[in-house]
């Protein structure tokens, strides 16, 4: 039984403010979010969500299903977050983040107002720098501690996307959003009572521009929650998940697509490469490729997951860690990934995971798996292990609630 879950006098009253939805949890930002927040509920403690609800990632507050408005008292205020080409083009003559400014909105500010004037709070969790901007209105109205979870070093995904990217004009503006956002994200940091990064990679970062505690927390699986994979219902074969309006993830397809996959299908022609996610872009839709199967999005990203044999993770900018490949090894999937999407995982190569960071190594990891589909099995077995020992959720959920004590 985790601590506190019987005992009303030790709960805490805790108000999450999301950059998006946490339902549904069925990309990498709410997924992580949703885990704390559930994680928390069913630990005892009483927990409040407000949350954008954007055009990226809408949601129909009528679907939300009544159980969960129950436990999380989620409430969602609507934000345009599409990018406008005028504003994004005179912010090149400021000095302010085109990223965070996206974010302010005078209807979500009134909301959290009344949210704070309706109750008192413990603790204050932000998710994600982005929501930075309402800290004034939070410290005007309340008294609880504020907290910052990190799923990434915000500022450090850029850099990274500006860094691989060709065109020189937009390499530029890429290079200004990251550095206005850079020093942004320096500043913000220390605002915050506490901060708690989705990635042991990313917390020395985090150290080092705040004197408050820092204390990485990965994101978590319940055990419990994860399916049982059923012989006979896996195809020997290689997949992606991930939702495609993420930029790193559309990027390092492509890569794999132009630089990978045509020796790969000339050296095994039967072997098959799945595509699921949402916002796939009309250059992947639209695609003629043998053996390459476009699915989009799926109602059940676990089944998928189960139905296939090796995940691959071409990913050559982003940071924190990646949702999928956790949950892909939490269900005895095989991983091939790069270095940088393999961050924040405590991983050993060759055993739990193949790294691959360029074509050749990429080829020959996968050449090594398809051919050798025991080895794939037992690399999955433990990949399992690793995450069900460092990714367990009701471990995740005590030791955050003693990060909250102690800034308490």
């Amino acid at each position: 039984m985790q601590e506190d879950s019987t005992s009303s006098t030790n709960r805490l009253n805790i108000l999450f403010i999301c950059n998006k939805s946490p339902w549904p949890a069925h990309e990498g930002g709410p997924i992580a979010m949703n885990n704390l927040i559930e994680g928390l509920a069913d630990a005892g403690h009483l927990v409040k969500v407000l949350a954008i609800n954007t055009n990226k990632y809408a949601v129909d507050p009528k679907e939300i299903p009544y159980e969960y408005h129950e436990k999380t008292h989620i409430e969602l205020v609507y934000i345009d977050l599409s990018i406008k080409p005028v504003s994004a083009f005179l912010n090149l003559f400021t000095k302010k983040s085109y990223h965070v400014e996206r974010f302010i909105s005078k209807d979500f500010d009134r909301k959290l107002r009344e949210v704070l004037m309706r109750d008192c709070y413990d603790i204050v969790q932000v998710e994600t720098l982005y929501m930075s901007p309402y800290l004034d209105t939070i410290r005007e109205l309340s008294q609880a501690k504020i907290v910052l979870r990190a799923h990434n070093i915000e500022h450090r995904i850029w850099k990274r996307v500006a860094s691989i990217t060709k065109n020189r004009l937009k390499k530029l503006y890429l290079k200004h959003l990251s550095s206005m956002l850079e020093r942004y994200e320096k500043v913000m940091i220390k605002e915050y009572d506490g901060v708690v990064p989705i990635s042991s990679f990313d917390a020395p970062f985090f150290q080092k521009h705040t004197n408050h505690p820092v204390m990485a927390l990965p994101t978590g699986i319940d055990p419990n929650r994860i399916p049982e994979i059923r012989a006979g219902e896996t195809e020997h074969a290689l997949f992606h998940i991930g939702a495609m309006n993420w930029m790193p993830n559309e990027e390092g397809i492509k890569w794999f697509i132009d630089q990978v996959w045509p020796e790969v299908h000339a050296e095994l022609p039967d072997l098959k490469l799945y595509l699921a996610g949402r916002e796939m872009p009309s250059w992947l839709s639209d695609l003629k490729s043998d053996q390459i199967e476009v699915v989009g999005e799926v109602p059940d990203a676990y089944g998928f997951i189960q139905s296939k044999s090796i995940l691959i993770a071409p990913l050559f900018s982003g940071s924190g860690i990646r949702i999928k490949i956790i949950e892909s090894m939490a269900m005895g999937k095989a991983v091939i990934s790069t270095t940088i999407g393999a961050e924040g995982i405590n991983y050993t190569n060759g055993v739990n995971i193949l790294i691959a960071d360029d074509a050749d190594e990429f080829i020959l990891a996968i050449k090594t798996l398809y051919q050798n589909p025991e080895k794939a099995k037992v690399m999955g077995k433990e990949a399992q292990k690793l995450i069900f020992r460092d990714h367990n959720t009701p471990k995740i959920i005590q030791q955050l609630v003693g990060f909250y004590r102690d800034i308490l």
